[in-house]
C-alpha cells in the first residue's frame, strides 16, 4: 500500500505564489507531496524546479523574491572542472552542506523531508538523493 504522509509541522516545501500587478510576490509553504523515489526528473519538478527552474538553470518562478539566486544546476560539470561533484550535490540536498556565505538557509534541506515521505528509512532517501543526482548528470551543459 502506498502511504503519502505529509510532512509534519516545520518541514515544509515552499510553492511560489504569482502576483498580479502591483502585488508583492511571496513564498507559499505547502506540505511536500509523494513522488518516485525512482523518478529524479519527477522529484525535480516537484521539489527543486519552482526555484531553479524547469530547465535547472537558475530562473524558476519563485526565483525573484529569494535573497540569493538559485544556482545554475545545468554548469555544475563545468564549475567543477569537468567531473559532475556527485559528493557536493549529495551534501547540499541533504542540507549538511556548510554555507555561510549564504547566511541563513533559504534552500529546503530535503533529507528529513524525504525521510518522512518513506517508512523504509535511508535506504529510500539514499535512493531519492542517487535519482536526482543521476537527473542533474543528464542536463549538464556539453
Amino acid at each position: 500500500m502506498l502511504r503519502c504522509r505529509l510532512i509534519l509541522v516545520g518541514f515544509v516545501c515552499a510553492q511560489f505564489i504569482g502576483s498580479a500587478a502591483g502585488q508583492k510576490s511571496e513564498l507559499k509553504k505547502e506540505p511536500i507531496h509523494y513522488t518516485s523515489p525512482a523518478s529524479g526528473q519527477e522529484m525535480f519538478m516537484s521539489y527543486c524546479a519552482v526555484c531553479h527552474g524547469k530547465d535547472a538553470k537558475g530562473a524558476g518562478p519563485a526565483a525573484s523574491v529569494l535573497k540569493i539566486a538559485p544556482a545554475n544546476l545545468t554548469t555544475l560539470t563545468k564549475r567543477h572542472g569537468g567531473k559532475f561533484p556527485s559528493e557536493r550535490v549529495s551534501t547540499m540536498i541533504m542540507g549538511e552542506a556548510d554555507l555561510p556565505a549564504h547566511g541563513t538557509r533559504e534552500m529546503p534541506v530535503w533529507g528529513p523531508l524525504f525521510r518522512s515521505l518513506d517508512s523504509h528509512g535511508d535506504m529510500i532517501v539514499r535512493q531519492r538523493i542517487v535519482s536526482l543526482e543521476d537527473y542533474l548528470k543528464s542536463v549538464q551543459e556539453k
